[in-house]
This record gives C-alpha cells, structure tokens and sequence, in this order.
C-alpha cells in the first residue's frame, strides 16, 4: 500500500500509518528498530533497495530523508514536506515493515531532526546511516544525536583516506562505517589462520586497490592488534586483493584475485580455498543491525591510524622516519607515521602492480599472542 502525501506534517503521517495498518489487519507493530537514510534525490533509490533488504533481517521503520532545500532564494525561503507511505505490498520494494520517505523543500531541510523525532518508533533503538555526503562530526549532527548506532560509509566519498582520518578524529562511541564492515571476513580468516597453530608473526603485507579505505583499516588492524610493522602494497584489485603474514615458520597467505574465491596457505598444512565473496551493500547493512554496541575494534584500529594514514600523491604525503634499530624495535613502538620494513612477498604480492604506501603500517613491538589477532 502506498499513500502519498503533499504539504504534510508529522501528525498525519502518523495517523496515516495507523490507518494503513489497520486496513491490513496488523494494527500491531512487530518492528524492532527505526533507520533514518540522510540521502538525496539521486541516490535514494539505491539505499532505499539496500536497507528494503537488510529489514528482511531486521524489521523496521525505514525513514527516508531527502533535503531540497531549492536553488533560488525564494524556494529556499519557502518550506514544505511531503511524504510517501509504503506499508506491505512487494516485498522487494517496501522490505519488512514500513517505509517513509520525506522530501524536505526549503528551510525544513535544515530542520529534519524535527520532522524525523515523532517519526521514531517508541521505546526502539534509532540507526542513522549516511550512504554518501556524511557530516564531519556525525554524532554532532542533529539527527546523530537520535541514533544509537551512526553509519558512514568512506570509499562513498572522494578523498577515501582523508575521509578515515577525519572519522578518526570525530570519533564517538556508536559510529562506525561499512569500509569496515567490508573487512570482516577478512579479520575472521585471518584471526583462524592464526588461531590453527602458535606461531610468532613478524610482519605483514596487505595488498589491495590505492585508494581503498578497507585495504587501509584491515592493515591498521593488524598493526594495532599483532603490534607487527605492516606493509600497505597497490595491486588492481577489485578491493583487497591478498594480506601476507610473515612468520617463523613460514608465510600465511590470503590471496583473492576475482573477488569471490580466495586461497589460504598455512606453514605445515595443504592449501585450501575460502569463500570471499565481496558483499552487497545490503548485506553490509544487515550486519550493523546485529549489534547496536560501540565497536572496540574498529575504534582501536582507527584511532591507531589516525597518524599512519597516508596516500601516494601530495594531498596526503607519506612523512619519512628512520627505521628503529632492531633491539629498539622490540622494546617501544616507533613514530607515528613511520614507514614499515617491508615483508617478503608470498602469490599475492606477484600480482600487485604499483608502488607501496606506508602509511597504514606502523614499527611496534613484539607481536602479541595469537588470539589476540581475534576482533
């Protein structure tokens, strides 16, 4: 059922969702969470269709929020909201529970707060998600401050790595971003790799495209946790394409060249392949729903970062620093920002095909246990 409404207000969008759940014979509400998508014209259609099928998961009250705040002065000076109601009908379009989504023409598109908060389902944990154009400070913004969980997304903008600093410094409890969420087969695999035999790790090689965020938080990662110098190398892609561990017995490779298919190597044991497979956006945003917490990890591995991060050309320059003498390697961690000494390169690194960027990696001390490599 869709219900469009011209030059409303948030009382009678909810008057009509009572009526629209009533006329289905479900009056009562079996949602779980609101989600309020901060997008705009162009790209609404592609969020609303990710969140429709991560509800399926998570049932919820999705809020659409588009600003148009007009071009001429006149169209800004004016203000207007109008709605679009969606309750049951196809699945695929109106996900599992209800979708609202609300044009805010003029001035009300500086108060959306205002026109979202009798909108949120009672007594119902709130998720902002931001697909592009995030604010610099999320859980400043007006609507950030509704939401437990704020989700941005870094490879949606332009500058991806200065993107990962300025989440870095603005950092609060509940936010997180899908460059992140992306990584998460990768730190499993890798912290079961580990997990299968003690060993000691010495250092790593993260190969992925140049300007991916996930390639740059998965080595931040590793830094942080394994406490390792990490080497960040430029391959094709699509996305990471092979991370390296260089250990006493041998090298653990992770190596995945199409996207889907990856193959582990593991001193002392045959190799083996894992499923990979680069994930839908959808998919991303279903797994944030799990868990409404503060992410540790991911904040640990940015804020580790934070000086580390650097990309190949003069926007973001990789600052130089003369790499600590072995025994004073293995008693403090080296400078923030230090380039990594680089590992021996297993199949994966054979494919890559640029330079090395050693701003994601870091000079530490010993590596730490091996369940410690778990997120």
């Amino acid at each position: 059922m869709n219900i469009d409404l011209t030059d409303t207000t948030s009382s009678r969008i909810n008057a009509e969702l009572v009526k629209a759940r009533r006329s289905l014979g479900s009056p009562a509400m079996g949602m779980v969470l609101t989600l309020v998508i901060v997008t705009d014209e162009g790209n609404h259609y592609d969020a609303l269709k990710a969140a429709s099928g991560a509800s399926k998961e998570h049932p919820s009250r999705i809020l659409v929020v588009v600003r148009r705040p007009g071009r001429s002065p006149r169209d800004r000076a004016q203000h207007r909201l109008d709605a679009e109601v969606r309750v049951g009908g196809d699945a695929r379009e109106a996900g599992s529970g209800e979708t609202i989504i609300l044009r805010l023409h003029g001035e009300l598109a500086s108060h959306a707060h205002s026109v979202v908060l009798p909108l949120l389902l009672p007594d119902a944990p709130v998720v902002v998600w931001w697909p592009e154009d995030a604010p610099e400070n999320p859980s400043e913004d007006p609507l950030g401050k509704l939401a437990q969980r704020r989700i941005t997304d870094a490879a949606a903008t332009e500058d991806p790595v200065g993107a990962l600093s300025l989440r870095a410094s603005t950092y609060a409890p509940g936010d997180t971003d899908l460059s992140w969420t992306r990584i998460t087969p990768w730190r499993s695999m890798l912290a079961a790799s580990v997990d299968q035999k003690q060993l000691t790790i010495k250092s790593a090689v993260v190969e992925g495209e140049e300007y991916n965020p996930s390639s740059e938080l998965l080595a931040l990662w590793l830094a942080e946790r394994l406490r390792i110098p990490v080497e960040r190398r430029i391959s094709e892609g699509p996305g990471i394409t092979g991370v390296q561990l260089e250990t006493g017995e041998g090298q653990i490779c992770l190596d995945r060249a199409d996207g889907a298919l990856a193959e582990l190597a593991v001193p002392g044991q045959p190799d083996r392949h894992v499923a990979l497979q680069r994930r839908s956006t959808a998919e991303l945003l279903a797994e944030e729903l799990r868990r409404l917490d503060p992410d540790e990890a991911y904040a640990e591995a940015i804020h580790f970062g934070v000086n580390r991060i650097s990309g190949p050309d003069p926007a973001h320059p990789t600052p130089s620093a003369p790499a600590p003498a072995p025994a004073e390697a293995r008693s403090k961690p080296a400078a923030a920002g230090s380039a990594a000494t680089a590992a021996p390169a297993g199949k994966s690194a054979r494919k890559a095909t640029g330079g090395k960027r050693g701003g994601a990696a870091a000079q530490a001390a010993p590596s730490r246990s091996a369940g410690k490599a778990e997120s």
